[in-house]
């Protein structure tokens, strides 16, 4: 394993303080500007990646590593996730909802309503630098301590006052279920509408195309999907995907 001393210090709990707007308690840096490595530009490579100008990537390019890593922990990632949650609230506080109770604003979870970044901040994930390992990160969900990202959490609580009713879609085997829905209302996330998981049966379906079929019965039962919010582009493309979708950050990792 490669050793970035200076920012593996990130993952040094804070027990004497709490940050304010901090996302978990591992201490933030400040991001870096570009991070010009030799061949690649991991500030542009970042670009890239949000836009779906590359897709289908596996892991972070290793000199990327430490770029990202200063990225997640650092103010940077925060504000910009609270821009997307700012737009998110503005769009969703000028409509008018009916009186039927089935407006509803779907929430992807991982890295949109709960933050993995006390995981991937780990030496052996490296900010999705290493390959993903499914038995570590089963293992890492089954504690149900992921904390809340801070801007979603919010909009979460303002879209609830709105009169709102929540989905959280997740691509989530079925059999973590007890766990997800402890750790959503461990951080706050308190009410819902459905929590849809990944039924064992769909184990080989794509995210996309299973999304796509979860968010087509919804709409057969009825409800309206006003808005959706994903960090992957596979939460958002596809069928159904509701009259505003809203892209939270993830330079991580890529889900099809």
């Amino acid at each position: 394993m490669r050793a970035l001393p200076f920012l593996y210090l990130a993952t040094i709990l804070e027990t004497t303080q709490v940050i304010p707007n901090n996302l978990h308690l591992l201490r933030p840096h400040s991001g870096l500007a570009g991070h010009n490595v030799e061949g690649i530009d991991c500030l542009s490579w970042r670009l890239a990646v949000e836009t779906d100008n590359i897709r289908s990537w596996s892991t972070v390019p290793e000199d990327c590593e430490s770029y990202v890593g200063n990225y997640m922990l650092g103010k940077q990632y925060r504000e910009d996730c609270q821009v997307v949650a700012d737009n998110a609230y503005a769009y969703a506080k000028n409509l008018t909802l009916g009186d039927d109770g089935l407006d509803i604003w779907v929430f992807d979870i991982d890295e949109t309503t709960l933050s993995n970044l006390p995981y991937y901040a780990q030496p052996e994930v490296a900010f999705g630098a290493v390959a993903y390992n499914s038995t570590a990160f089963t293992e890492w969900e089954a504690k149900a301590i992921a904390p809340a990202v801070p801007a979603n959490l919010d909009l979460y609580k303002k879209l609830v006052n709105l009169g709102f009713k929540i989905v959280f879609l997740t691509g989530r085997s079925e059999t973590k279920r007890n766990a997800t829905a402890e750790n959503l209302k461990n951080v706050g996330y308190t009410t819902w509408e459905k929590l849809i998981l990944k039924p064992t049966s769909e184990k080989g379906t794509t995210a996309l195309v299973y999304k796509s079929t979860k968010r087509a019965e919804l709409v057969a039962e009825g409800y309206r999907i006003l808005g959706n919010m994903g960090d992957q582009w596979s939460d958002l493309f596809g069928t159904n995907v509701g009259n505003r979708t809203f892209k939270v950050p993830d330079p991580m990792y890529y889900i099809s």
